[in-house]
């Protein structure tokens, strides 16, 4: 396992565009699409994932030379059901009106694969100072893109901003509240996201090249030279 010590603010950052979870890695699609019809749940989505993906890394990272490497996944999974069900517990006691407008999502975040997808892939091969600071530059970064859904699901499709009414729902197509125009929603803001990573100069997700050959699904599905991999 190795230790990397990149600056904390670009960990703090790059969930924001450069990794984002939602529209660069395309993680976490299932909570984004069924919960983005409201800002208010999308809100209360986002900050619950946020607290869990902080205190996961930094309990995983902590833990990461005394867990097995055996049993790694379902030892985060324990921690992070542990982690969700006190973040759960606490949403019923101080904000009910958002445990009952999220619903079985709530606890589902112990499958979120943004966040086991950072415990392994992060907090497992980093220190706990980077980790924090990973967890939460991912969790803002989820926060912000279905928030951004959430946004234009609910005032295009309700004519509503957080619950409050700015024009008459007769006015509103009810297609971006549903699964259809929950995708359309999605898809213009990955093309928006993939156009701004090109114009700074990043890749985007289907261009970025492998940094070993052969351990991404991709370099199992094609070679190099166009031909089925072996």
């Amino acid at each position: 396992m190795s230790d990397k010590k990149e600056p904390l603010l670009q960990e703090l950052t790059k969930g924001f565009l450069k990794e984002n979870p939602v529209l660069r890695l395309v993680l976490g699609t299932c909570p984004t699409l069924a919960i983005s019809t409201s800002v208010t749940a999308a809100v209360g989505m986002g900050i619950s994932a946020t607290i869990v993906l902080l205190f996961a890394n930094v309990v995983i990272s902590a833990l990461r030379r005394v867990i097995p490497d055996k049993v790694r996944i379902p030892a985060y999974i324990t921690i992070i059901a542990a982690l969700v069900t006190v973040v759960q517990l606490l949403v019923q006691a101080f904000v009910p009106a958002i445990d009952k407008s999220l619903g079985i999502y709530l606890p589902l975040i112990t499958v979120n694969c943004i966040i086991l997808g950072r415990a392994d892939g992060y907090a497992n091969r980093h220190g706990v100072a980077a980790s924090a600071c990973d967890g939460v530059g991912m969790g803002a970064g989820f926060t912000a893109a279905i928030f951004c859904m959430a946004v234009l699901r609910e005032v295009l499709g309700a004519g509503k901003f957080a619950g409050v009414t700015l024009f008459s729902a007769s006015y509103a197509p009810l297609i971006f509240l549903l699964p259809p125009g929950g995708f359309f929603v999605y898809g213009i803001l990955i093309a928006c996201a993939n156009k701004l990573a090109r114009k700074k100069g990043r890749p985007v997700k289907e261009e970025m090249a492998c940094e070993a050959c052969g351990a991404c699904p991709g370099c199992a599905i094609q070679s190099p030279e166009g031909g089925a991999a072996v």
